[in-house]
């Protein structure tokens, strides 16, 4: 359930990024009101989660999948490069990540 956990908390993460780039404009209060609501599940997820799995564990999940899932959505809805290093940087990432649930128990 922790790696759940992780992953709920990861939806916040990918998606706040971009609302944060969707503010601009906007009154400052808007996007710290955001920010705060993105923000909270993130912490209370991670914490139901590191009631489980080891802290460094959580935080390198978290870290990786947010990073390769924000590199997915900037490319696929962003026109971000997805040139091949970026991309094979992504894949070196999950592998990284593979190791981190293969090893983390």
């Amino acid at each position: 359930m922790a790696w759940v956990y992780i992953l709920l908390a990861d939806i916040f993460e990918i998606a706040w990024p971009f609302m944060l780039k969707r503010s601009i404009g906007l009154p400052k209060w808007t996007t710290v009101f955001s920010a705060v609501v993105f923000a909270l599940p993130i912490f209370l997820l991670l914490g139901e989660s590191v009631k489980c799995l080891p802290a460094s564990t959580v935080y390198a999940g978290f870290a990786g999948i947010a990073t390769v899932g924000t590199a997915i959505v900037g490319v696929a809805f962003f026109g971000e490069s997805a040139n091949p290093a970026r991309l094979c940087s992504v894949m070196l990432v999950v592998v990284g990540l593979v190791g981190v649930k293969l090893f983390s128990e």
